[in-house]
């Protein structure tokens, strides 16, 4: 049997599209039912897709990556899944947006120990610009909260009624649902919105 060629998107659900990646991988003569496709989550790096073509690629076979970060999330992670395909699997690998970056050319020694250096720089070049991205997103966030610019959803303002609604509700005259519905919120807001009251009730006593 002769060798095989794959590709590999990756997207986060952030993300979600992933024209960009499949459009090249088509340019480059992978078929449609050879590329594998992750949609991991911002809270996990879990890759079935990903797993499956390692589970079959074998020595001989082509894999076609748009980007070198598809790979992995970091220096390392990049650096250990080139490893176990190239030298473990004996497969090839090729990143579309880093020509240099082709083990079907870099097959004697020298070449392909500029592809590794290549591979190596391009890898932590990739890292620290994502750890650039969330240095200033903390610091932009820190700096629209000094400015008093909250985030998340706006918080629904208390009735002025609402002391009186609590006493009627503890008393049960009325029910929690009546009580909430009455103050337009959900009932983890009363929960929270109850809990403060009540504070505020023994901080005055």
């Amino acid at each position: 049997m002769g060798s095989r060629t794959y590709g590999y998107i990756r997207v986060s659900t952030r993300e979600q599209n992933i024209e960009r990646q499949m459009i090249s991988l088509k340019n480059a003569g992978v078929i449609r039912q050879d590329i594998y496709i992750d949609k991991q989550s911002g809270k996990d790096f879990e890759r079935p897709a990903y797993a499956k073509i390692m589970s079959i690629i074998t020595e001989g076979d082509l894999l076609f990556v748009k980007s070198i970060d598809r790979l992995g999330r970091n220096y390392q992670e990049i650096m250990e899944q080139w490893r176990i395909i190239t030298k473990e699997l004996k497969a090839d690998i090729r990143i579309l947006d880093m020509p240099l970056l082709d083990t079907t050319k870099t097959k004697d020694l020298l070449g392909t120990f500029i592809s590794d250096i290549v591979l190596q720089l391009l890898s932590f070049v990739a890292e620290n610009e994502r750890e650039n991205i969330r240095q200033r997103q903390a610091e932009g966030i820190a700096a629209a909260k000094a400015r008093g610019i909250r985030f998340g959803k706006p918080m629904i303002p208390i009735p002025p009624d609402f002391p009186e609604l609590y006493r009627q509700w503890e008393c049960g005259a009325i029910s929690f649902r009546e009580f909430s519905s009455i103050c337009n919120m959900g009932r983890s807001t009363m929960y929270t919105r109850i809990k403060e009251h009540r504070k505020r009730l023994s901080e005055n006593t």
